[in-house]
Order: C-alpha cells, then structure tokens, then sequence
C-alpha cells in the first residue's frame, strides 16, 4: 500500500514561477520519480513562488505545510532538493527541522529519504541545511561581487529604480540627464543666487522639500556617481514583505575604502565649484537652524500632539511677543475661529489632565465602559469589518501598481503619483479602523496602577515628559482651552510615529 506524502515545489521568484521557464516543471518530473522510486502517492501539491529559502517560515504555504504534517494521514514530504524546503539563515530557521521530529515525517529526497528522528537524519539534516545554507552566502557573494564590478566601471548594476530622479541610463548610451533636469539646474542656480527657501525650490523642480533637499546634496549633478551606501548583508539587514515574500535589505553606510566615485557623465549639469558653493551653503544654513542650536531653549511641552476640536487641524506653537499653541486653520488658513492659547496657561490645564484626571480609578472606570460600550455596538463591529475589507482592497490596488511599473506598464511618475494616493487612503482607513477596534479587556484599577507614576506628572522636567509623550502618543483634541478628548493607544500604546515636533516656531533673535 502506498504511504501519503505532500509534495513541495518552491521557486525563489515570481518570474521563475512563469510559464516560460521550466523550474516548475522540473521540480513536479522529479519528485513523481521520487515518489515511484519509494512507492509514495502525492496527496497534496503545495507551490509557492517569490519567497527566499531564508524566510520559508513566514509563508502561509509553510505554515499549512506543518499543519498537514500533524495529520496522521501524512507520512512525508517530497521534493526536489534541500534547498527547496530551507536555506537557512540563523539558527532560529532550523525551527521547521524540529516539526518533522515531533510529527515523525520522513522527508524524501532524490537521493533518498531523510528520517530526522533517528541519530544519522539528525546529523544527516542539519548538514545539508548547513550546505544549503551556505550555498545561499555563496550565491549572494558572486551576485555582490559582480555587481561591485559593474558601479565601479561605472555601469548599472541594478534596475532603472535606484536611478536618480531626472536621470537615466541605457546600454550602449550610458549614463545621460533627462531633459526635467533643466529644472534643477535651474533650482540651484537660485539657491546660488540667494532663494534658499526649500519649499519653493521644490515646486520648481515638482518634488517634495525634502526630497529637493537630498536632490541638491547628490553630486550625480557634476556628472559624478557617488555610492556610500550598501545593503546590510547580514541576518539582521534583512526584512520581508507579508507573508514571507521577497523583500529588502536595510542600507548602512560604506566603510571608507568601499565608497565608489567615478565620472559617469563627461557634459555635468553644473560645475564642481558651483557643487562645492552648494553644499557649504546647506551646511551652513543647517548649522544655524535653531532646531541644530545646542543653546536653542526648548519651551513647548505638547508641541506635536495637539489637534483643533473644532476643525481637526494641527494645534502650532507660534510667538506673539509670548510663546502660544494656535491652530493652523487660524494661522494659516483662516477659516477656523479659535483663539490663540497661551502656552503657560494651556500647559497648566494639560498638566492637570495628566497628573489629576489620568490617576483617578473612577474617571478610568467611565472611560473603559464608554470605550466598551462603543467598541460593542453592531454598527461599530460592521464598520470595522468594512474598512478590513478595504484595506485589504488597496494593498492589493498598491501591489498591482508596483507590478505594473515592474512590468514597465506605468513610468516612475505615474507610479509615484499612484502610490502616494494609494497610500494616504490606507493610512486614513488604518486611523479610522484603529479608532473601530474593540479594545482589549481592561482593568481600571490596574490601569490607575500603571498609570499612577503621572501623579508627579507636574514636577518633571520638559525632556522627561516629552519621552513618555513619545511613548504614549496621544492624540489631545483642545480649542480655546476646552480638552475634548485624549486618544491613547491602548498597547502601550504604539511603535508608531506620530506628529512630533512638527510646525515649532523659533524665538526670533
């Protein structure tokens, strides 16, 4: 009788997984000879493309792998070739070995089967995990040095994306300006020339402030390529998308020796003088913000955290011969009514919410039942299901948009403009289902508990206050000294950035 296996077929990328290649194929020819070699039936075929042999154990199809080895239907698992179940990158991917120990799946091979709960498949395993392993460093080498070899003679090494904006390169052609990068020619002849307002430089050029800021520090301009940065190589530089999908490698900064510099482009946009004058104008001009001032007193305490009750814009601090938070919508736009608040005195109120209001077990206690109350209402449970679904529906949107410029359907243009819209429909959809989520089950006294150090919330210093705003990120909603409400993250409450700092003034000199 023919014992049960499933069959494992990995590819590393999706164009691999095409129909014009035949690593599918292949893999499917050998394991059907495996399995009449050793007289096993293919109950299941599992295949899963665009996953590295480093990240197999994020991967869905893994995890569903290791819920049919607990069936006592399943007796093994075919495939190929090691390197097609893991390449292991640290020690904490050996984990899926230890599934087949405590399952007793036997994981056959071409060249015979491996029963990792004997001594010599332990052995056995581990070594050709090992080798797998290592082949993976090996390949990843060659593929580092040979694209080394190419910046170095100052070719692409990788794909038209890690090219710099208004910059292109073609084979045969090398490396040319496009005919936009007149725009920033003309950007940097009028910082030269006095106009060092980013902002307004950036509409020129149609690209953010701070993406004019690091566009005028690039010396791609004198028709040089600079490279000093690389991928972090090591366990620890990589991160995967969902699921365990390729993903990327974090860029650390080249150690001196490694920094490449060669002339790319003989007819340079400006002259190396004009670069030189360039970047001694931004670094004096960084030097003397007051944000890089070490004797700069810092005086707002909530600055970043502060939200207009009234019309939702952020609360700025500005000076008015005394320092107050005023709202943006008053500032700036005009079309919000509320009064600037002094700092001393909505600090004082602020102050009063955190070391008063925020320790007392009973105003806790009216906070978790509202919470609750809300959190449990059916419209609340349908309206979260709903923006699940559409955020589902526009990560699906974002990753077809990527494909369709990796596909060079859409230009870098139209995917960055894509993208951007894309993005800020997930980031409000993700606030809104933040705010729709049931909240953990709470304990008003052991919250008051975890909150009781606030009670000397008054005595600390501003840096000791700002880090535990850091922590909490709060969203404080306030006009005209009037607090409507404080939205804490409820896990200690978020690993995510919030509007820090953003919109301070200086004291003028």
């Amino acid at each position: 009788m023919k014992r049960n296996v499933v069959e494992l077929i990995r590819v590393s990328t999706k164009e691999q997984a095409g129909g014009d290649h035949a690593s599918i194929p292949a893999q499917v020819s050998a394991n059907q000879r495996t399995a009449a070699q050793h007289g096993l039936a293919i109950t299941r075929s599992i295949q899963y493309s665009d996953v590295s042999g480093a990240s197999v154990l994020a991967a869905p199809e893994i995890q569903e792998l290791i819920r049919l080895m607990h069936s006592p239907d399943i007796h093994g698992v075919v495939t190929r070739e090691f390197s097609r179940l893991m390449r292991p990158e640290n020690l904490s991917d050996y984990a899926l070995l230890q599934e087949f120990v405590d399952t007793g799946t036997v994981l056959y091979l071409p060249d015979g089967p491996i029963d990792f709960r004997n001594k010599q498949g332990r052995f056995l395993g581990t070594i050709r995990a090992a080798i797998a392993g290592m082949e993976r460093e090996e390949i990843l080498e060659r593929v580092w040095t040979a694209k080394e070899e190419k910046r170095r003679r100052g070719e692409l090494a990788q794909s038209q994306i890690v090219l710099p904006r208004f910059v292109g390169y073609e084979k045969g052609k090398g490396w040319f300006y496009k005919p936009e990068a007149e725009r920033v020619r003309q950007a940097i002849r009028m910082f030269l020339a006095g106009e060092q307002n980013y902002s307004k430089l950036a509409e020129i050029v149609g690209v953010t402030p701070r993406g004019m800021h690091v566009m005028l520090r690039n010396p791609i301009w004198t028709g040089v390529r600079v490279i000093d940065k690389k991928r972090d190589k090591s366990a620890a530089g990589r991160y995967t998308r969902p699921n365990g999908r390729q993903g990327d490698r974090r860029k650390i900064a080249r150690s001196p020796d490694e920094i490449i510099r060669v002339k790319v482009i003989e007819e340079p946009l400006i002259s190396e003088a004009e670069f030189r004058a360039l970047q001694q104008i931004m670094d004096l001009k960084q030097k003397r913000h007051w944000r890089s001032q070490s004797n700069y007193e810092h005086r707002f305490t909530y600055s970043g955290h502060l939200t207009c009750s009234r019309c939702g814009n952020l609360v700025h601090t500005a000076l008015a011969r005394r320092d107050y938070y005023a709202c943006k919508g008053r500032r700036m736009a005009h079309t919000c009514n509320t009064r600037y608040m002094a700092r001393e005195r909505l600090e004082g109120v602020l102050d009063g919410l955190f070391s008063e209001r925020l320790t007392t077990p009973s105003f806790l206690k009216r906070c978790v039942d509202e919470l609750t109350n809300r959190s449990e209402g059916k419209e609340t449970v349908v309206k979260a299901e709903r923006l699940t679904s559409e955020l589902a529906s526009l990560r699906r949107k974002r990753n077809r948009v990527i494909e369709s410029f990796l596909d060079e359907v859409l230009s870098r243009e139209e995917r960055d403009e894509r993208l951007a819209s894309i993005d800020r429909d997930i980031q409000i959809a993700q606030e809104m289902l933040d705010q729709e989520r049931p909240p953990a089950q709470l304990d008003p006294k052991l919250l008051a508990e975890a909150l009781s150090p606030l009670a000397e919330w008054r005595y600390w210093s501003r840096e000791q206050k700002r880090n535990l705003l850091a922590t909490l990120v709060p969203d404080i909603r306030v006009a005209d000294y009037e607090i409507q409400s404080l939205g804490l993250s409820l896990t200690i409450f978020s690993n995510e950035d919030t509007r820090r700092d953003r919109g301070s003034s200086p004291r003028p000199a």
